[in-house]
């Protein structure tokens, strides 16, 4: 029997309320950064939607493409340990990263596409904070890329650590309570939107302004759905559900 059933209720919740204070306030003060750096956030957003980045774009690159595809997508075998795979849903989050990476690295469409409405001469683009080499390509990132990937490192440890945690208990019966599944029900699920907020913080363009809403519902729809097939395969999940939250 896992350490939340030889607790009381009371003590247990008290323990994660206390135990989650400290990434909440975390969560808190990382959410308020970009109202710090407003004005470099606005003009990222603002030249990537209006495609006056169109000169600072990576294009034909497209082994970067076919590594990050390979690199995110691989991010959806950890869930496998969790919940029965599914297929369509997986489909949509692959089509998601293909299109995205393929956008951002191969042929920049809805750049392209708005450079043709909004493009203005001589605006003033967000500075780089950071520049790297991958593969003989540079990059570099303004104070939003930046953020948006501070994001999907924090999902990214998120849904490793899970994975973690549900490998270590795979021959256990009974219900994964333990490790980071003790201050939050649905930390994979969390860490996947946290990557998709930061790929669209990180790229603001017509793809992602639709598929992160969809991603979105979709994973706190799959955290719904498997928490019904957990209640109805362990009764003390209702238990669990009281006394932990549902992300943070």
């Amino acid at each position: 029997m896992d350490i939340i059933n030889r607790k009381t209720p009371e003590k247990l919740a008290n323990m994660i309320k206390h135990k989650n204070l400290l990434w909440r306030i975390l969560l808190l003060v990382l959410i308020c950064v970009p109202l710090f750096q407003f004005r470099d956030f606005y003009q990222h957003f603002y030249v990537y939607l209006t495609g006056n980045i169109l000169t600072h774009t990576i294009i034909h690159q497209w082994r970067i493409v076919v590594l990050s595809i390979l690199l995110f997508v691989a991010c959806l075998i950890p869930l496998s340990f969790r919940r029965k795979a599914n297929w369509v849903e997986r489909g949509l989050v692959s089509a998601f990263f293909i299109s995205l990476f393929v956008e951002m690295y191969g042929i920049p469409l809805t750049i392209l596409f708005a450079s043709k409405h909004f493009l203005t001469a001589g605006i003033n683009l967000p500075n780089n904070v950071i520049g790297f080499n991958l593969f003989g390509v540079g990059f570099g990132m303004d104070w939003a890329m930046t953020y948006g990937a501070l994001l999907m490192v924090i999902g990214g440890f998120l849904i490793v650590v899970g994975w973690v945690t549900l490998y270590r208990n795979i021959k256990k019966k009974g219900l994964v309570t333990n490790g980071i599944y003790s201050y939050s029900r649905h930390p994979q699920y969390f860490g996947f939107i946290l990557i998709t907020i930061g790929w669209f913080i990180g790229w603001p363009t017509i793809i992602t302004i639709v598929f992160v809403p969809i991603l979105i519902y979709l994973y706190i729809r799959l955290c719904k759905t498997e928490e019904k097939e957990v209640s109805d395969k362990f009764s003390e999940y209702q238990k669990y559900k009281e006394e932990v939250p549902f992300f943070i």
